[in-house]
């Protein structure tokens, strides 16, 4: 299935809360490219990354719910793993923050191997405007929810954006579900 799916209510605007207060703002550093490469023409954001033990493990816990999910019943990829830590990613009006049309599969060990994307809406919608999560898996550009806690899981190939940040910020947690590459 190359179109995205949605699933409601996978946290709740309490727990989007402590995602966010979990990557400790302080964390935050400049959002590069798969291998870091810098791209302020592709890319303007902040992440931080959360570790899957300790203060992660619920939240990884819960990803991993609805991906094993959402696989069975809808996406049946072959997955491995979840090779790369869980990615907080925060734009800010300020600095214009967007990403611009990509896809998840890159250069690198485990880029190559990215087969499934989940990303979870933390920020409430109506506390920013701009920074629109936008799918094209079939030629038709298909704007994601922006309900806080919703995830929208797709093919870890599929052309994805999110569009710029015109006031205030968004804040997204991203996870990539491995296994062997496409062919």
């Amino acid at each position: 299935m190359l179109r995205p799916l949605e699933v409601a209510n996978v946290f709740s605007p309490e727990e989007c809360s402590e995602i966010i207060a979990a990557a400790h703002p302080q964390a935050f550093a400049e959002a590069g490219l798969v291998a870091g490469r810098k791209a302020d023409g592709i890319r303007r954001a902040r992440i931080a990354w959360l570790d899957e033990t300790k203060d992660g493990a619920w939240i990884f816990r819960r990803l991993l719910e609805t991906v094993n999910a959402a696989n069975r019943e809808y996406f049946h990829f072959d997955l491995e793993e979840f090779g790369e830590r869980m990615q907080v990613a925060w734009y800010v009006a300020e600095a214009q923050g967007f990403f611009d049309w990509h896809s998840d599969i890159g250069q690198g060990l485990l880029a190559s191997r990215r087969k499934l994307t989940i990303v979870i809406q933390l920020s409430d919608p109506g506390s920013y405007q701009g920074g629109d999560l936008e799918i094209n898996a079939d030629g038709n550009v298909y704007r994601a929810t922006r309900a806080c806690g919703s995830a929208v899981l797709m093919p870890s190939f599929v052309l994805h954006r999110v569009t710029p940040v015109t006031r205030n910020s968004r804040f997204s947690l991203t996870l990539w579900a491995h296994g062997p590459h496409f062919h």
